[in-house]
């Protein structure tokens, strides 16, 4: 068994898996972001180098590099422009000034001899090893783009070689950006969204908690009243609110504690009715028993022949009670049956109920889906009820009728009939009427029956007068199983009229 300390709400858990997801995809949005923005800046760098250059050749030059592939033009001078390579580079370096996180030098014959005037982010100058690189680079006649580690740092940086003609020196531009100082910018905002993306989680925590407690208070609701239902007391029901999933969840359980205080309703009556019915036959048996003299013979075989009648009638008290229950709870093994034949059938069963005329007066040609056990159960019991309220020697008609949807299979005797008033107690468990006639059975005949008629989807119909009764048992046919027609007045719950075609 579970313990208790492992438990987790499902409040929780929803909101957890909210918060996970979330996170989760704040956390590969910000990653992609940061990789794109990094590589922006880099390419951003490359440009901006590159566009260094480009000015730098135009300044010495005088001509615009536009179209000119900047990574292999050498910035060389026009004769009348500058005299010196010096003179060049000075003119470079006080034209072009460096941005944030940049810096250049101007080299000639390897030495730095130039910086930039204005104030500038870190000095080249002063790293010796990187100011050999990049003359040992650009003394090949090239421009070289490249990215050095330095004592500043991680370094994009370009070298391009400056020569005038009539002059022997070499020169050297060079100018540089920290790569590392402008991705740690991207990084910082990187860092403002992860603090923003950890206070919308907790928003989104706050929030998601109040939403999930508000979407899931049916099924406190529905816990706090199933903990407050006992078997004694099945009528609270849950209240219904909204029509979402959850609100159909309440809207089942609550007819599910509707069948169930149903159920145990009906339990109840029957027991009931069960303890008053065996009452009576427990009472006669003892008071013969006690009244009973052991000295007298005949007391003692009168007392004696009481009591077995009075078992007799208990024990088949018994059996109905169980045939009742059977017949409400079984599932019902249906087969396609030929009704004209299995009227013929009954009927010869019921002939041999001896003292009255039987008469097979109609057999419906018809073809209808229902067990023919349970049904020849229920028709033989309408039979054996003709039979015992019906005069001596009177005529029982049995008969078979097919409807547009529906066969009835019905009994009609001459007896009594049924006094106004019981139509419905009759049909109830131990319900009997006052017919005259003296004649006591256990009252749960005809409930047998209407519980077989409804197993089959059909109803018990009833139409009484002076001159007789006539029950009949109506079942859908093969095609209209899942829509009972009303050929009859039924006795199930529900008023028909009788229709005939």
């Amino acid at each position: 068994m579970r313990s208790p300390l492992l438990r987790v709400s499902v409040r929780s858990r929803i909101l957890a898996v909210i918060l996970v997801v979330t996170a989760l995809g704040m956390t590969v949005a910000g990653l992609s972001a940061y990789l794109v923005q990094r590589d922006r800046v880099l390419a951003s760098i490359d440009t901006e180098l590159i566009s260094s250059v480009e000015a730098a050749r135009a300044i010495v030059t005088g001509e615009s590099t536009a179209n000119q592939d900047a990574a292999t033009a050498t910035p060389e001078t026009d004769p009348a422009a500058f005299a010196t390579v010096e003179e060049a580079l000075s003119a470079i370096m006080s034209r072009l000034v460096p941005g944030r996180n940049e810096s250049s030098v101007a080299l000639i014959d390897g030495e730095a001899r130039l910086i930039p005037g204005t104030r500038i982010a870190f000095h080249l100058e002063d790293d010796p090893v990187f100011i050999d690189r990049a003359w040992q680079e650009a003394t090949s006649g090239v421009v070289t783009l490249g990215t050095a580690v330095t004592q500043v740092g991680t370094l994009r940086y370009i070298a391009a070689p400056v020569s005038v003609t009539g002059d022997d020196q070499v020169g050297v531009y060079v100018t540089a950006v920290d790569a590392q100082a402008a991705v740690d910018e991207v990084g910082g905002a990187f860092l403002t969204y992860a603090g923003l993306a950890v206070l919308s989680l907790a928003a989104i925590g706050v929030a998601g908690w109040f939403v999930a407690g508000r979407l899931l208070a049916p099924l406190r609701h529905l816990t706090e009243t199933a903990s407050r239902i006992t078997a004694e007391d099945l009528s609270e029901r849950i209240p219904v609110h909204g029509n979402d999933d959850v609100s159909a969840l309440t809207e089942t359980v609550n007819a599910m504690l509707e069948r169930l205080d149903d159920s145990l309703t009906a339990q109840r009556q029957l027991l009931d009715d069960v303890r008053h019915e065996l009452k009576t036959p427990l009472t006669i048996v003892r008071g013969h028993l006690e009244l009973m003299d052991a000295s007298s013979p005949a007391d003692v075989d009168s007392a004696r022949q009481i009591a077995i009648d009075e078992l007799d009638r208990m024990s088949e008290l018994v059996e109905d009670i169980d045939a009742l229950a059977r017949a409400e709870k079984a599932q019902l093994l249906t087969e396609p049956t030929d009704v004209a034949d299995f009227t013929a059938l009954v009927f010869s069963k019921a002939t041999a109920m001896s003292g009255h005329d039987w008469q097979l007066a109609e057999s419906a040609e018809a073809i209808a889906l229902l067990s023919p056990s349970r049904l020849t159960q229920a028709w033989l019991q309408l039979a054996d009820n003709a039979a015992k309220y019906s005069p001596p020697g009177s005529t029982i008609r049995l008969g078979s009728t097919a409807y547009a949807t529906a066969v009835e299979f019905w009994v009609a005797d001459e007896g009594p009939g049924i006094p106004e008033g019981a139509e419905e107690r009759i049909f109830e468990r131990f319900g009997r009427a006052d017919t005259g006639r003296g004649i006591a059975g256990s009252g749960l005949g005809l409930p047998i029956v209407a519980a077989i008629a409804r197993a089959h989807g059909g109803y018990v119909t009833l139409d009484s007068s002076e001159a007789g009764a006539r029950f009949g048992i109506v079942v859908p046919t093969e095609a209209e199983q899942d829509a009972p027609p009303p050929p009859a007045a039924g006795f199930d719950g529900t008023e028909h009229s009788r229709s005939e075609p």
